[in-house]
């Protein structure tokens, strides 16, 4: 059980928080930055800009494809099994769809052609946005009923609002946009980023013991609990990233990152104002009176 040693004895709650913060106002400034840009802190992807889907099934390679569509705002093309390939085209008007559907339907038959209208994706924009926030809001609301003490609450929801921006804006580095799926992965991420924030929080204020003693034992169990997650999505990356089904692994990568995030504000972020609070903050008080 040597691998889950976790030992922050030695070390200050400001050097625990120090490097996920200055990681933090890197990823605010990047989605920052998108959203002047495009309205959405993560670049959009058809679904809320508008644009054009086409799945065929051809052997050509994507610069035969890329070639054959010049003339057309190709966003990206993505390969998937029994030469399937899918592709993302940009926002059209009426007359240049048209053409391009026909130019579609000439040479590659049994097409699947998909289109947004940009006012529908910017309905779809505003809706997501709101469900991004109503959940973030609802559960910051349930961990501070939770624990009805200001600091160790707050610990949980700035660790999960760290966790979001930084798999924002990794996903604008990677490449990765906002997409229903990629926004179904956030809502996700937002559970499983205070699912081990709330385990280290209630053990170290429910239980008696040492300080270090407890916060070690969350910690085998917390990274347990994660790497199991891990497992299971990385598996789900994996199959998705051979059978080429690309919702899947967009949703796939985003808790990946999302996850990675999760592991360093839990056990840096979280760990280190936790500390502050129960060694030198109104908790080393309260602990004492419990007889901790």
């Amino acid at each position: 059980m040597n691998f889950f040693t976790y030992d922050i004895s030695s070390i200050s709650p400001m050097k625990l928080c120090i490097i996920p913060m200055v990681i933090l106002v890197l990823s605010l400034v990047s989605v920052g930055m998108m959203w002047m840009q495009t309205g959405l802190p993560v670049s959009p992807g058809i679904e809320f800009q508008g644009g054009i889907s086409v799945t065929i099934v051809t052997d050509e390679s994507p610069e035969v494809l890329k070639e054959y569509f010049s003339g057309y705002p190709l966003i990206s093309i993505n390969e998937g099994i029994n030469n399937g390939k899918y592709l993302k085209f940009g926002p059209m008007d009426d007359t240049t769809a048209r053409a391009f559907t026909k130019k579609v339907e000439e040479k590659y038959s049994g097409a699947k052609i998909d289109q947004i209208g940009s006012s529908f994706g910017k309905t779809l924009q505003e809706q997501a946005i709101i469900a991004l926030i109503i959940s973030f809001i609802g559960m910051a609301i349930v961990v501070f009923a939770v624990f009805r003490t200001f600091v160790p609450a707050a610990a949980v929801v700035i660790s999960a609002f760290a966790d979001m921006v930084m798999t924002g804006a990794a996903m604008n580095i990677l490449g990765i946009q906002l997409s229903l799926g990629t926004t179904a992965a956030l809502l996700m991420l937002i559970g499983y980023s205070v699912d081990s924030d709330i385990l280290l929080t209630s053990r170290v204020l429910k239980r008696k013991g040492k300080f270090d003693e407890k916060m070690e034992g969350a910690f085998r169990t917390g990274i347990i609990m994660t790497t199991t997650t891990l497992g299971a999505i990385l598996a789900m990356w994996a199959v998705s990233a051979i059978g080429g089904i690309q919702i899947i692994f967009e949703i796939a990568s985003v808790l990946l990152i999302g996850l990675f995030f999760d592991v360093m504000n839990t056990w840096l972020t979280n760990a280190g104002i936790i500390k502050w609070y129960m060694t030198e903050g109104k908790g080393r008080l309260s602990s004492g009176q419990r007889g901790a």
